[in-house]
C-alpha cells in the first residue's frame, strides 16, 4: 500500500488534550469486521462482549518521566534533554534527544537540578539525537529515584499544554509496572480498577507482556511504498506464564485480545511456525501494514491515530482498509476525541 491512501480529513480541534475524567467512561467504537457494522459505546461497555475464559493481554511498561530541562557548563544555556532509553546499565550509558541541538556537542557536560545530577555528552547519533553518560556514583535505583524527582512527564507537544499533576498517574495505565517507556500503551488508559475486576468476575483471565513504546511509532513515514519504511526497534519481552494463558485461549477458540498496537506488534513478533506465541526477549522493528495476517489476537482494543502514521496502518491491517477508512470518516464527523488521551476502538 502507499502512504498517501493513509490520508483522511483531520482537525486539530479533534486532539485530546485532557483524559476522560473517569478512565473508563471514554467513548468507544466498535467495529464488527464480519458484518461490516459499526457501533457506537463507552468503553466501560465492553463487558458485555467478552465471556468465560476469553483472553486480553496488556503492556504493563511504564512511562517515565522523561523529559528533563537543565543548563551546560560554562555558559549555563538552558537546554531540554529528552531520555529515549537506557543503553548501557552500568556505565548509565543512554541514548537522547536534546534541544538546543547545535548548541549541544560531544564533551558538554550538562547539568541539572540544582546540579543534583550532570550529564557528559559522549556521542552524535542523529541530527537531534545524543548518547550521553550520566556522572553519578549511586546505584540504579537511586539514578531512577533522581530521574523521576528531576524530570517531567513526556506529554506530546501535539497536547500543547503545561504538564499538570494528574498526568503522573494518568499517563500510565493502572497495571503500569516495568518503567522503560516515553509513550504509554494509550489503549490501557482505559482501564479503571472496577472494569477489570468486573471483567474477571465474568472469567476473563488477564495477562501481560512488556514493550516499552518509543517516539518510533510516532516517527513520520517518508516514503510512497510502506515496504521500504524502517520501524525503530523497541525492547520487548514475553514470559512463559504469558504464552500459555494465551495459546491456552486459542486453542479453546477464545477471544483473544491485543489491548494496543504495541502489544499486537510484540505477539506478531513471536509467532511459532505452528501459529502459536512463543516466548522472547528482545527487540522488534516489525512494520504491521495491510496486508497482514494476524496469527495470535483475534481482537485489537485501539485509539484513535493520526493520518499517515504508522498506528494508523497497523490499526487498517486488522480492521481492513475500506472498513477502518468509513470508522474514521465516522469519527471525525461524530467528534471522537484522537490520540493519548482520546476515545477508544475495538475491533472485533
Amino acid at each position: 500500500m502507499k502512504l498517501s491512501q493513509f490520508k483522511f480529513a483531520f482537525s486539530e480541534s479533534l486532539i485530546a488534550k485532557h483524559p476522560s475524567d473517569n478512565r473508563d467512561e471514554a467513548k468507544l467504537m466498535v467495529i464488527n469486521r464480519e458484518k461490516g457494522k459499526i457501533e457506537h459505546k463507552k468503553f466501560s461497555d465492553i463487558l458485555s462482549y467478552f465471556n468465560d475464559r476469553d483472553v486480553m493481554v496488556l503492556n504493563n511498561t511504564k512511562v517515565f518521566p522523561a523529559r528533563l530541562y537543565g543548563s551546560k557548563e560554562k555558559t549555563g544555556a538552558k537546554i531540554e534533554v529528552f531520555l529515549l532509553r537506557e543503553l548501557n546499565k552500568e556505565m548509565k550509558l543512554w541514548d537522547v534527544l536534546v534541544d538546543p541541538a547545535r548548541k549541544i556537542r560531544v564533551g558538554n557536560k550538562l547539568y541539572f537540578g540544582n546540579d543534583d545530577l550532570v550529564a557528559e555528552v559522549v556521542d552524535n547519533t542523529t541530527s537531534r539525537g545524543r548518547t550521553i553518560r550520566f556522572l553519578f556514583d549511586g546505584t540504579d535505583e537511586e539514578l531512577w529515584k533522581l530521574i523521576d524527582k528531576l524530570g517531567e512527564m513526556p506529554l506530546p507537544r501535539y497536547m500543547n499544554r503545561a504538564v499538570e499533576k494528574m498526568d503522573k498517574e494518568r499517563f500510565n495505565t493502572i497495571f503500569a509496572k516495568n518503567i522503560g517507556a516515553v509513550i504509554p500503551p494509550t489503549a490501557g488508559l482505559h482501564f479503571s480498577k472496577e472494569l477489570m475486576m468486573r471483567l474477571e468476575i465474568k472469567g476473563v483471565r488477564f495477562t501481560d507482556l512488556t514493550l516499552h513504546n518509543g517516539l518510533g511509532s510516532f516517527r513520520a513515514v517518508e516514503v510512497e511504498d510502506l515496504t521500504k519504511h524502517k520501524m525503530d526497534s523497541e525492547f520487548y519481552d514475553i514470559t512463559p506464564e504469558t504464552v500459555a494463558i494465551v495459546n491456552a485461549g486459542i486453542d479453546e477458540k477464545k477471544k483473544v485480545v491485543a489491548v494496543g498496537n504495541s502489544v499486537m506488534r510484540a505477539l506478531e513478533s513471536s509467532v511459532s511456525s505452528a501459529d502459536r506465541l512463543n516466548p522472547l526477549s528482545g527487540w522488534t522493528d516489525k512494520f504491521l501494514f495491510p496486508p497482514h495476517d494476524f496469527k495470535i489476537a483475534n481482537v485489537l482494543i485501539s485509539n484513535f491515530h493520526p493520518p499517515e502514521s504508522t498506528l494508523l496502518m497497523a490499526t487498517a491491517a486488522f480492521a481492513g482498509f475500506d472498513l477502518l477508512q468509513e470508522a474514521y470518516n465516522e469519527a471525525v464527523k461524530k467528534k471522537y476525541r484522537f490520540l493519548a488521551y482520546g476515545d477508544a476502538m475495538m475491533i472485533i
